[in-house]
């Protein structure tokens, strides 16, 4: 069973990671590194690294990632146009950049995929049964540690308000 989980988390991961690079329009290119950043968020609990994905969660998934989709929702397009809105958001790349990238991507995939079947992986020693922390880490951040939870969301909020201020268009209407 945990076998099926790590496969179906990875796919996961790999298939959003691959959704970001292939898309078009940056609000499905967000929700893409959402699905990406909770599978590798459910792949550091099945590695028994509780510590790691509950960072992931509230530092990555929570905080950054809900900045960025605030930063594309409140940016403006370059032309005010009224099909601006319908269009995808594009990033040109010259084709000569496009080449090399190719280029050095498959490079470092031969590379890297040498490098994990050269290597042996075999267990060695007994292996560790080890209890969660889950429980003892969700206690201590919401009693001991909630303060500075609570005044992180609070900077947030208040950061999120100024940028919905500034993003409103006011231009005087004479």
């Amino acid at each position: 069973m945990e076998q099926v989980a790590f496969y179906g988390f990875s796919a996961l991961a790999i298939i959003s990671a691959l959704f970001i690079l292939l898309t078009r329009n940056l609000m499905y290119a967000a929700f893409g590194l959402f699905l990406a950043l909770v599978g590798v968020a459910a792949l550091y609990v099945l590695a028994g690294a509780d510590f790691l994905a509950i960072t992931q969660l509230l530092v990555y998934v929570g905080g950054v990632l809900v900045l960025l989709i605030f930063g594309i929702m409140l940016t403006r397009p370059a032309d005010e146009r009224p099909d601006a809105a319908s269009r995808p958001n594009r990033v040109e790349v010259a084709n000569q950049r496009r080449f090399w990238g190719i280029l050095i991507a498959v490079v470092l995939f031969a590379i890297f995929s040498f490098t994990i079947l050269a290597g042996n992986f075999a267990l060695v020693g007994d292996v560790l049964i080890s209890r969660s922390t889950i429980r003892t880490l969700g206690v201590e951040l919401m009693t001991s540690h909630l303060l500075p939870f609570e005044i992180a969301g609070i900077l947030l909020l208040v950061a999120l308000i100024g940028a919905a201020y500034l993003a409103i268009n006011r231009t005087p209407s004479a």
